[in-house]
């Protein structure tokens, strides 16, 4: 079970990397006056998930870590939104952008329910 958990906990870490390699590259279309505002915002919050899932795969008692890194996914799904109706994202790059960020959002869940599970088989 312990070889199964770190492959999950490297998947997040490489699927976030692939959200912020595509998320850099949506980011260089935001028109200049937006690079050092909303972009740069955006910027710091990938960075920041990319750091709690780092920190989630060091620490042993992982559920707080792991409500910070849900609430940091849920920041970032604003803003990309707040891009999107802001029109600095055109709808395919939003949808693909989404799509990136609800597979580590399903992730993160697998891993918060494996949280409690392993909780609740201690408890017994």
């Amino acid at each position: 079970m312990k070889n199964r958990d770190t492959q999950n906990d490297l998947l997040t870490r490489e699927r976030c990397e692939a959200m912020i390699e595509y998320g850099h590259a949506a980011l260089r279309q935001f028109p200049k006056s937006e690079r050092h505002v909303l972009s740069a915002e955006i910027r710091r919050t990938m960075w920041s998930l990319l750091r709690l899932i780092v920190v989630c795969n060091k620490r042993y008692h992982k559920k707080t870590t792991l409500q910070d890194l849900d609430a940091e996914l849920d920041l970032l799904r604003s803003q990309v939104r707040l891009a999107m109706q802001l029109e600095h994202l055109d709808m395919r790059r939003y949808e693909h952008w989404s799509r990136l960020n609800d597979e580590i959002g399903r992730m993160v869940g697998g891993w918060v329910k494996a949280i409690a599970g392993d909780g609740d088989r201690a408890a017994r």
